[in-house]
């Protein structure tokens, strides 16, 4: 049991503490007058992403590499067949708004390059030197393209933070406290969790990462998913799915493997590496094609996801 409220404590812990650490970064520099676009594409993008980043360096550092590797690809997959489907139950998802083609292409490029640089068993500094490379051309473009729709970026700030700048200085800061030292906290209860259940269960860290932990990590997105198909703007899920496998893949691994190199659990390399291809691929037909992601298809992404979870938590493998 204790082990269960390990695990659940800290997936609650990472949740708030890296919003908390978001919201008190956005307070902090627009008190210092940084514009609305950069924080968009600096803080709010990195720190939506600090509970994956967290959970992989504290498991690398643990030595727990199939943990570390498995949060992110389970992470990837959950957001295209959860985070994409389930709001789509509700609603069906817009998958059309400005640059969502050319991400899109992005991410399945950088997916299958990812699969690419793994393949060999280790995922290297030189490896992490290529993914933090492409994750500053990455940035570099959606810069540019925001300073095209610079109203629609500072818009969607707005509505995401509202006047989180003029709250007091002591709340920014204890937003920033609390977020600094939660995070590691919860990734500590959340590792120790994960690692025990598995062992519990007889089943590897890498599916334990691959699954509940990559759900945990992900609730964020999903909540936020939802919430916008009730409200009708559901187009903003498409974006914030694309863009968060990107930086799972190139800011994440990237950062942990260039502290330490990761070997690549022949588990996750096969199959759940290419499963993560295969449901990246799968979205360019709803992004050029039919621009919506329906209530049907949800069901079918919905029910995929809990087949996947199922086998991946079985002891003898996928099959």
């Amino acid at each position: 049991m204790i082990t269960y409220l390990a695990l659940l404590a800290g997936l609650i812990i990472l949740v708030f503490a890296g919003d908390l650490l978001v919201r008190g970064a956005v307070g902090v520099a627009e008190r210092l007058g940084i514009p609305a676009l950069i924080i968009g594409l600096t803080i709010v993008a990195f720190g939506t992403s600090a509970p994956e980043l967290v959970i992989s360096m504290k498991a690398a550092a643990s030595g727990a590499p199939g943990l570390a590797i498995g949060n992110v690809v389970g992470s990837n997959i959950a957001n295209i067949l959860l985070v994409l489907g389930a709001p789509s139950l509700i609603f069906a998802t817009a998958c059309s708004g400005p640059g969502t083609r050319r991400n899109a292409l992005f991410m399945v490029t950088i997916t299958l390059g990812f699969v690419a640089l793994a393949s060999d068993g280790m995922l290297s500094r030189l490896d992490a030197v290529v993914m933090l490379s492409l994750l500053g051309v990455f940035l570099y473009d959606n810069y540019r393209s925001a300073r095209r729709h610079r109203k629609q970026a500072q818009d969607a700030l707005q509505d995401e933070f509202g006047d989180i700048g003029t709250k007091p200085a002591w709340m920014l800061s204890g937003f920033l406290l609390v977020g600094l030292i939660g995070l590691p906290i919860g990734a500590s209860f959340t590792i120790f969790g994960a690692t025990e259940i598995a062992r519990n269960w007889g089943v590897s860290e890498t599916s334990i990462g691959l699954t509940v932990v990559a759900i945990g990590t992900s609730l964020p997105e999903l909540v936020a998913a939802v919430m916008a198909a009730f409200h009708r703007q559901s187009a903003v899920a498409i974006g914030n799915v694309i863009g968060s496998n990107i930086f799972n893949l190139l800011a994440i691994m990237g950062t942990t493997a260039a502290v330490f190199p990761l070997p690549v659990p022949g588990d996750v390399f096969v199959p759940d590496m290419w499963i993560m291809v295969l449901t990246s691929m799968c979205l360019l037909p709803f992004i050029f094609l039919s621009k919506s992601i329906t209530r049907p298809v949800g069901v079918i992404m919905v029910l995929l996801y809990v087949a996947y979870v199922i086998s991946a938590l079985h002891p003898h493998g996928f099959l």
